[in-house]
């Protein structure tokens, strides 16, 4: 079991920002932006186009409803989503709030915040996913 699947298994505590039984989204810990998450299949699959046809399409829907709440809890003029990453073998897209591209650079420092505020975000963030 990849570090993913057990955060999504409640195995490694996270920053919990919506879940449903295929999907799970949290926050990033080193995050580029407030508000940066993660979305990914409950299922392990390294690279999201090995994913069928009818699994992307629901992933992408739940990326969506993320990407939506996201925006609500952090008004923006986009939410970013962006598919890379090499370090953990488990499809993941990162769903960042944008104003300029330079939001979205993931060479600059990542922000380093306290647990607690971490918390207040997936909070926020999730209090939005759910009252959709």
């Amino acid at each position: 079991m990849d570090i993913f699947s057990k955060i999504a298994a409640g195995e490694i505590p996270s920053y919990k920002c919506a879940e449903n039984d295929k999907f799970y989204a949290f926050l990033d810990i080193n995050p580029v932006a407030k508000g940066h998450t993660l979305v990914i299949p409950r299922r392990e699959v390294d690279y999201i186009f090995d994913m069928d046809d009818d699994e992307i399409g629901e992933y992408q829907q739940f990326a969506k409803r993320v990407a939506v709440a996201l925006k609500k809890a952090f008004p923006c003029k986009k939410v970013a989503q962006v598919v890379l990453g090499l370090e953990v073998p488990h499809a993941h897209i990162h769903l960042i709030p944008m104003n300029s591209e330079a939001d979205v650079d993931f060479r600059k420092e990542k922000l380093q915040l306290p647990a607690e505020e971490m918390q207040e975000i997936a909070a926020k963030i999730y209090k939005q996913f759910a009252g959709e």
